[in-house]
C-alpha cells in the first residue's frame, strides 16, 4: 500500500475530514428528518472516499459480515489509543412501553480507518398489573438486544482484525433510528454501512407488537391461511416498473438478461415494518433487488392491496 499517494491527495483528505466532522452529529437514536438525511449523506460520502481509495490503490477487498444472532455475552470494548468505548446517556422515553438507550458507543479513527458504531438497547418500561405483557416485553427486548449486540460485536471484531493485519482502508458506520412508535407498534431500525475498497449498506428492522409484547413477524399481520406473498410481490413489481418508467436513473432487476437476478417474490423472511399509517413497508438491502448504486430501497404497500387479508 502506498500511503504517500493518499497523503498527497488533497481531495481525499478533505472528504475524510468532512466525514469525520459529520459523524459527531449522530448520537441520538430518535433521529429527526434532517438527521436521517445527513446520515445517508454521510454514508454516500464514505462510499465516495472508498471509491477513490480503490482507484488509488487498486486494492478491492470486501469484508464479509457475520450476522448470526447469539444470545448471551455483552460487548467488552477496549480503551486503547484512538478508541473510545463508553455508555451514553439515556434518551427520552419512546411511547409508554419501551425506551431506547445507547448501550455502547465505539469510535476509532486514523487516516486509513474509521469506525463509528453506536449499539442501541431497547428497555421495557414497568407495566403494573400486566404481568403477561411485562414478561413478553422483557423476553422480546432481551432477544432483540442480544441480536443487535452480536451483530455489532462481529463488526467490531472484524474491524480490529483488519487493523492488526493492516488490510488497507476501511470505514464502518452503525446507527439506529426509531421509525415507528404508535400505541400498536414500535420499530427500531439498525442502519449499517461497511466500506473497504467498495461499500455496502444494509438495515435490520425490529418490530414489537405493543399489545402482546411479542416480536412481530410478517405472517402475524395477516389472517391465517391468507396469501399475502403474491399481492405484496406483485405490487412491488408494479412500483419498480413505475419508478423505472419515471426516471431513467432508477433500475431494478425486474427483466434483466440474467434471469436469476430478477426479483420474483418476497418470502416470510423478507425485512419489513409497519409505518405510522399502519401500512406494510418492505425493505431490501443494497444489491438485493437492484444494482449497488441504488442503495437500500423500501416499498410501502397501499392498504387497499391487502384489504381483506389483514387481521
Amino acid at each position: 500500500m502506498n500511503d504517500k499517494v493518499y497523503e498527497t491527495d488533497e481531495q481525499i483528505v478533505l472528504l475524510e475530514k468532512k466525514l469525520q466532522g459529520l459523524k459527531k452529529e449522530y448520537h441520538k437514536h430518535e433521529m429527526t428528518y434532517e438527521q436521517t438525511k445527513q446520515l445517508h449523506q454521510k454514508i454516500k460520502d464514505a462510499k465516495q472516499i472508498d471509491s477513490k481509495k480503490q482507484k488509488q490503490t487498486g486494492n478491492i477487498r470486501f469484508v464479509a459480515v457475520s450476522t448470526a444472532a447469539v444470545i448471551g455475552i455483552f460487548i467488552i470494548l477496549p480503551n486503547t489509543s484512538g478508541i473510545i468505548a463508553h455508555a451514553m446517556e439515556q434518551i427520552p422515553i419512546i411511547g409508554e412501553l419501551v425506551k431506547v438507550v445507547t448501550f455502547r458507543d465505539y469510535e476509532y479513527e486514523t487516516d486509513r480507518n474509521m469506525a463509528d458504531i453506536e449499539v442501541p438497547e431497547i428497555k421495557p418500561e414497568p407495566q403494573a398489573g400486566h404481568d403477561t405483557l411485562q414478561e413478553n416485553l422483557n423476553r422480546t427486548t432481551a432477544e432483540i438486544n442480544a441480536e443487535i449486540q452480536a451483530i455489532t460485536d462481529n463488526l467490531i471484531k472484524e474491524f480490529e482484525a483488519n487493523l492488526k493485519n493492516e488490510w488497507g482502508y476501511q470505514d464502518i458506520v452503525v446507527k439506529s433510528e426509531v421509525i415507528t412508535t404508535t400505541p400498536e407498534y414500535f420499530t427500531l431500525k439498525l442502519i449499517c454501512y461497511q466500506g473497504a475498497g467498495s461499500g455496502y449498506e444494509w438495515n435490520y428492522f425490529y418490530t414489537i407488537d405493543l399489545h402482546t409484547g411479542e416480536r412481530l413477524k410478517l405472517k402475524d399481520i395477516f389472517k391465517e391461511g391468507a396469501d399475502y406473498i403474491t399481492p405484496i410481490s406483485e405490487n412491488i413489481k408494479l412500483q419498480m416498473k413505475e419508478q423505472m418508467d419515471a426516471d431513467e436513473n432508477v433500475y431494478y432487476w425486474l427483466n434483466d438478461e440474467i434471469e436469476e437476478w430478477n426479483f420474483k417474490a418476497i418470502t416470510d423472511e423478507t425485512s419489513f415494518y409497519l409505518n405510522e399509517q399502519g401500512n406494510v413497508v418492505i425493505g431490501f438491502n443494497e444489491g438485493d433487488v437492484a444494482p449497488m448504486y441504488m442503495g437500500t430501497v423500501e416499498f410501502e404497500i397501499p392498504a387497499e392491496i391487502l384489504d381483506g387479508i389483514r387481521k
